[in-house]
């Protein structure tokens, strides 16, 4: 165990009163750790909860367990954000008050007093579960459900280039704990709404090939959330479906939050580091999955994405 994590696991039980912070758009990865922090730090005696922004309701079986629970906040923690500006609404409020950072990004720009960064981690909760082990707590099932949930969707249900034999080992741990492996892979990986459905087919149909179709540009405005009436839920996923697309390097995906200003998700297959491409458009991420913002019309956001994308091809 590293330094870095023997101090994190002294800092959690020393101290109490405790905020859990995830990112904007939460995804499984943020939530399963969230959530498995604060059963926890409860089970040990402590207050805590989780400080997020919409959950989509398809991870609210991770909040199986948690107590709420009325307390004045003491002790700040942030999980798999990787810079303060991810925590959307939350960063006014909590801009330069977390006290750890717990993350799995390559680049993390979040200050701290008290950093666990492993960049070459799967998932943000593969660090967890070796911090719980480290504590010597006990991972109950609905921990265990938590931690899967994080590691399955960040790894595309193993899929991805990401997947390595430390974390199917861990995975091991977790299933032989008891942790439901066939409703997690169904809700996440095999259920779609009829809203989900719909949005897919119109998001096909805004497919752009680029530079000799080594690069694919799917898009999800603002008009067409309104249209279909999706949320954050219909949303997750999509960023894997330009990646899919034969003999396409760069898949990136843009999601309209307000008008004129795009998230972006960028994933690779290997021949390009998504993070370094992110990096120049101030964003960051994983080597085959990173992300950023751009401002502008849907063509301007285009176009600058294009003139990024042309440097590393």
């Amino acid at each position: 165990m590293t330094d870095d994590m023997k101090k994190a696991a002294a800092f959690l039980k020393e101290r109490d009163n405790f905020e859990i912070l995830t990112h904007d758009y939460p995804d499984g990865d943020t939530l399963g750790s969230g959530y498995s922090l604060c059963l926890v730090l409860q089970q040990m005696g402590k207050n805590a909860r989780v400080i997020t922004t919409s959950v989509p309701k398809d991870f609210d079986f991770l909040k199986k367990g948690i107590v709420e629970q009325s307390f004045e906040a003491q002790t700040v923690v942030s999980v798999d954000v990787a810079d303060e500006k991810l925590l959307g609404a939350n960063r006014e409020k909590y801009a330069g008050r977390i006290d750890l950072c717990i993350d799995h990004h390559l680049i993390n720009r979040v200050e701290a007093p008290l950093k666990l960064v492993e960049g070459t981690a799967a998932a943000n909760c593969a660090i967890l579960f070796k911090l719980y082990k480290l504590m010597g707590v006990e991972i109950t099932r609905e921990i265990a459900n938590c931690l899967y949930t994080g590691i399955s969707t960040d790894t595309g249900c193993f899929r991805y280039t990401n997947t390595t034999s430390e974390i199917m080992r861990i995975c091991a741990d977790i299933i032989d704990i008891g942790c439901d492996t066939a409703y997690i892979n169904k809700v996440m990986f095999e259920t779609k709404s009829r809203k989900k459905i719909a949005l897919e087919r119109e998001v096909y149909d805004t497919i752009e090939y680029c530079f000799g179709d080594r690069c694919a540009i799917i898009a999800v405005t603002l008009d067409i959330q309104k249209k279909l009436g999706v949320g954050d839920g219909e949303l997750e996923g999509l960023a894997s479906i330009p990646r899919q697309i034969e003999g396409v390097e760069i898949g990136i995906t843009m999601r309209e939050k307000e008008p004129d200003e795009f998230k972006v998700s960028v994933r690779t297959n290997g021949s390009v580091n998504a993070a370094e491409l992110c990096a120049r458009l101030g964003g960051g991420g994983h080597s085959a999955a990173a992300g950023c913002s751009v401002n502008g019309s849907l063509e301007e956001a285009k176009e600058k994405l294009k003139a990024v994308v042309s440097e590393v091809l």
